[in-house]
């Protein structure tokens, strides 16, 4: 079996299971891929069987993708299919020759709908728009301002719209899936000075503030770092109003994606004077560093912890040769009301772009079995 270094086009396209080694070599081949394609993700949703899948034109395997199955209550013999940011295909061909051999294999294991989350950008946002935005009380919404159009993406959505595929992503772009709206700064081709210069003035000050405060970033390495994150990362959640992940989730999402690669995944912590300030989490994959969580005190705010993680963690991409980086989730709002609003402004002060992906989709196989499981999600508030 060959391996492509990218999806090929699609043809008569022939879907099947894959070892590990070969979908993590497929990985591995990939100038970018989401760490939810990777198969250690598999092993972090303990709650979810996992499967690897390889899309095959002959003998070369042109594209990947880590399935997720769950069961649908008191129907176990269904299960609902999830393909997290995947999957790893060519979303620039013909839609149909690679999903079509997908929902085939997929029904015939009994799953009763597909979901998945097409890597693809629909629109971009850059910072100075968004800034404008933020700016004008008569903007509500990133989608309310004049971003730049996708070709693929609109494409994908249309595509994928046409052909009996539901959207599921919420209007405020937070739900029980990814997030359809995120931020992102560019790497490729940048020097530090150019990303400090991106920034907006703030962001720099805050970064020198830390600095001349003696904030000091350091990288986690012992059981004892993550239980001190961990317990970061529930006061943060107990302030800002988020149910938090226990402890032995963080333990298995480090031992699994640090035995995949070593460089998988980092945690940084911030000190001052000896007191724990921030800390964060990076996972990269290729070129494309995510800032997965975050967590900051109440107390000694004005050292700025978290200004310093997020730099010590964008220098550490750069050096790592990301084109990427990828600060997750916001909401398209810009309301100044709207509690979200800050999330959008603390990311934005980076510089780089806000934008939209395709978003996460359904196909219903099994229609009546469906409806039944989007009505018990409708009344559990999904």
């Amino acid at each position: 079996m060959s391996i492509e270094p990218a999806p090929g086009p699609a043809g008569n396209l022939v879907v099947r299971p894959i070892s590990v080694a070969d979908h993590l070599a497929f990985v591995r081949a990939q100038r970018s891929v989401s760490f939810l394609q990777t198969p250690a993700w598999g092993r972090v949703k303990t709650e979810w069987r996992s499967e690897s899948l390889g899309w095959f034109d002959g003998p070369r395997l042109v594209g990947a993708g880590l399935v997720l199955y769950r069961p649908v209550p008191r129907l176990d013999r269904f299960t609902l299919a999830y393909l997290p940011e995947g999957p790893v295909i060519d979303w620039s061909g013909e839609l149909g020759g690679w999903l079509d051999p997908l929902a085939a294999r997929l029904r015939s294991r009994g799953a009763f709908a597909i979901r998945l989350g097409p890597p693809v950008v629909t629109d971009t946002w850059t910072a100075a728009q968004v800034k404008e935005g933020l700016a004008d009380s008569r903007v509500g919404r990133l989608t309310d301002l004049p971003g730049r159009r996708d070709p693929v993406g609109a494409r994908v959505s249309s595509g994928l719209e046409a052909t009996g595929w539901l959207p599921q992503s919420p209007r405020d772009g937070f739900g029980v899936g990814h997030p359809q709206f995120k931020y992102e700064v560019p790497l490729a081709g940048r020097t530090e000075s150019e990303l400090l210069g991106g920034m907006n003035q703030q962001w720099r000050r805050n970064i020198k503030k830390a600095a001349r405060a003696g904030v000091q970033v350091s990288v986690g390495t012992s059981a004892e770092d993550l239980k001190a994150f961990h317990d970061l990362y529930v006061h943060t959640a107990g302030r800002d109003g988020f149910t938090p992940r226990p402890l032995p989730y963080f333990e298995t999402m480090f031992a699994a994606l640090g035995a995949e690669d070593p460089e998988r995944i980092t945690l940084y912590l911030a000190h001052h004077q000896g007191d724990l300030v921030a800390a964060t989490v990076m996972v990269h994959v290729g070129a494309h560093a995510v800032y997965a969580y975050g967590a900051s005190t109440t107390a000694k705010r004005e050292v700025r912890g978290s200004n310093a993680c997020q730099w010590a963690m964008i220098r550490d991409a750069l050096a790592a040769g990301c084109d990427l980086y990828d600060l997750r989730g916001i909401t398209p709002t810009l309301d100044a009301d709207d509690p979200h609003v800050g999330l959008v402004r603390f990311k934005s002060g980076l510089g780089g772009r806000a934008v939209r992906y395709a978003g996460e989709w359904d196909l219903p196989l099994r229609p009546m079995v469906y409806r039944a499981f989007d009505l018990y999600m409708r009344r559990r508030g999904r």
